[in-house]
């Protein structure tokens, strides 16, 4: 799974920054930005899987030592994170752009973005640096990269996770189809917007949707329920696994990122699809 994730957001958003750079230079709009900032964000953390495709492959040995598990965990925290507040961000974008298109065009431009992408990094790193204390190798019968390496850092995880779920999950959910519900209300009200525009919409909301059902909310479901059991020192070797899936499913949100930006910037649509903003559909 990790080996076939890579090689797809690998080529997948590598394509995708080659447009900005090559083909939207002269037209970085709010949306570009905080796609550009999302694209970063999947690239640094897609060169890490490299070490779990050794690490699972070689059953569970870790072999880059306790500072390499801490940054492959600390990036894992960042890429995730960072993919549900970018998008938040260009969910909030777009309603802003539908709701209140007059407002937009006079007020909005790209150096408020670029202002919001500098500190949706800056909240981002500081929710992720936990990480850096909890995570670490543990010697077993292997040497394993585990999210909390000691006795004593259980139940504080648990409580680290917990907020993670809450801040890092369910409240930019709450945003974000919020948002998707001012721009569905809008559309149907609006007679003038275009069927491009409709699509477009769709799109994002379709995929928002299913990064949440499959990478989001089942991940930190799990991870908060199987912390939660190793802080009463339960076990429950369905939710184990079913957690360690759910990593996987948490990592292929960096696959389904560059059809996002189809909703967002005209070159890539234009080069997969052949439709342009001037197209009439």
């Amino acid at each position: 799974m990790y080996g076939i994730e890579m090689c797809v957001a690998l080529i997948g958003n590598i394509f995708a920054l080659w447009l900005l750079v090559t083909r939207e230079r002269q037209n970085w709009h709010t949306g570009v930005v905080f796609s550009c900032n999302l694209i970063i964000c999947d690239i640094l953390y897609v060169l890490t899987l490299p070490l779990l495709i050794i690490y699972y492959a070689k059953k569970k040995d870790w072999m880059f030592g306790n500072a390499g598990c801490k940054i492959e965990r600390f990036l894992f925290s960042c890429n995730l994170y960072g993919s549900i507040f970018f998008i938040m961000c260009i969910s909030v974008n777009r309603y802003i752009a539908i709701v209140f298109p007059f407002f937009t065009r006079t007020y909005v431009r790209p150096k408020h973005a670029k202002i919001a992408s500098v500190l949706t990094w800056f909240v981002v790193i500081i929710a992720s640096s936990p990480v850096l204390k909890f995570a670490g190798t543990e010697h077993i019968e292997t040497t394993l990269c585990t999210s909390s390496h000691e006795e004593t850092l259980i139940k504080p995880h648990f409580k680290y996770t917990l907020f993670l779920a809450v801040v890092g999950c369910m409240i930019p959910l709450l945003v974000t189809f919020a948002s998707y519900f001012g721009v569905i209300w809008t559309v149907l009200k609006n007679k003038n917007i275009t069927t491009l525009e409709k699509r477009k919409v769709a799109l994002m909301i379709s995929l928002v949707c299913i990064l949440y059902a499959t990478s989001f909310v089942p991940y930190h479901c799990l991870q908060t329920y199987n912390n939660y059991l190793k802080s009463i020192k339960a076990q429950n070797c369905w939710v184990y696994n079913s957690y360690q899936v759910s990593k996987g499913l948490a990592t292929l949100n960096m696959c389904l990122h560059p059809l996002l930006y189809m909703a967002v910037f005209d070159s890539i649509r234009t080069t997969c699809c052949g439709k342009s903003s001037d197209d009439e559909l």
